[in-house]
């Protein structure tokens, strides 16, 4: 066995309605002065009531999907003009990723506050969108300093979002698992994480005023972060931030409708992941693992009923096929990606 692995240092505060407690907590032991809150509209009153003890300066909420720059640049200049000193973002995947576009300039740290699954919190990979392309990178200064959980935060993302959050996360897990650094830390990391989505999505169905369903999937969320951020970006990221930076996709619902399609696609030839994934599920295989769960939970099935054009796929996998990791599973053809893409866009059966 030999492997190189990077554990990103970054506290967790994880405390089912201790947000506004762990909140306080933490700025006081970062001596924090001037705060800048940044949140989108529809988290506006979620924050201002839990972060009611900081010293906030200014409250941010233009926040747009995929983080355009030109918004990102805005969010930069407000900061800069009121001396911020600690940025807290309370939202989705958006709202870490304008925290952390922030950040990659000014070098201000984060206190990231997640209300989905979607699990940037606690990696160091920022992405931002000009001209329809999505451009990603890795830098330590984008990693929150802190990640404070409240399960209760999830309670008003309505059912239907939390699956398709749930499965973007689940999404790290499985592609952690034959990205450029697996290994089998990280593996660990991964298995775990799809063990408790897998318990904690369908209890999220059942019964979504629930704690405990909340509590598992967003415990797997971090999880599946962890380990997507030590493994990192294999063929299914790749695949996803391809298509939601050229049609503006749903983030979560694109890796939700994708994930089917790249399991089945490399499961074949990666034997080993495959077997650790069908274990995480109790199912006889990995393929049917995933597939019972999404049916389950009623997963997203088709991206054409998120706006993406029948007539981009090819332009798609082209695109696709220049950032593809070398080393997946399956050799990447334009002929096989194209062929996956259409299954994804149609929402026929993985094959």
């Amino acid at each position: 066995m030999r492997f190189d692995h990077e554990t990103l240092g970054q506290r967790v505060r994880f405390a089912s309605g201790g947000a506004r407690e762990s909140l306080a907590a933490e700025v006081a032991l970062m001596g924090a002065e001037r705060v800048m809150v940044i949140a989108g509209a529809d988290e506006r009153g979620l924050a201002e009531t839990i972060t009611a003890d900081l010293p906030v300066v200014v409250q941010h909420d233009e926040v747009v999907m995929h983080v355009p720059t030109d918004v990102a640049d805005r969010a930069r200049q407000v900061a800069a003009e009121h001396r911020v000193d600690l940025l807290v973002s309370v939202g989705g995947g958006s709202t870490t990723g304008l925290a952390k576009a922030v950040a990659l300039t000014a070098g201000i740290p984060i206190v990231a506050v997640p209300t989905t699954y979607a699990g940037s919190e606690a990696t160091n990979v920022w992405g931002m969108t000009e001209s329809a392309r999505k451009t990603t990178g890795v830098d330590d200064r984008v990693l929150p300093r802190t990640v404070v959980y409240d399960a209760s935060l999830m309670l008003s993302l309505p059912t239907d979002m939390s699956v398709a959050s749930g499965l973007n996360a689940l999404a790290h897990c499985v592609d952690s698992l034959w990205a450029p650094r697996a290994d089998p830390i990280n593996a660990a990391l991964a298995v775990e994480g799809i063990r408790a989505l897998n318990l904690g999505l369908p209890a999220i169905v059942d019964e979504p005023q629930g704690l405990d369903g909340r509590e598992q999937a967003l415990y797997g969320a971090y999880l599946s972060a962890v380990a997507f951020a030590s493994a990192g970006s294999g063929l299914h990221h790749k695949i996803c931030h391809v298509l939601g930076g050229m049609f503006d996709l749903p983030h979560a619902q694109t890796h939700a409708v994708v994930l089917p399609h790249v399991l089945a696609f490399n499961a074949p030839a990666a034997d080993g992941a495959a077997e650790r994934i069908a274990t995480a599920f109790g199912s006889d295989t990995a393929v049917a693992g995933l597939a019972a769960l999404r049916e389950r939970v009623g997963a997203p099935r088709a991206l054409r009923d998120y706006g993406m054009p029948e007539s981009g796929i090819d332009q798609a996998a082209d695109a696709v096929l220049a950032v593809a990791p070398a080393d997946n599973p399956t050799p990447v053809t334009v002929e096989n990606i194209t062929a996956l893409l259409h299954a994804a866009w149609e929402g026929a059966e993985p094959r």
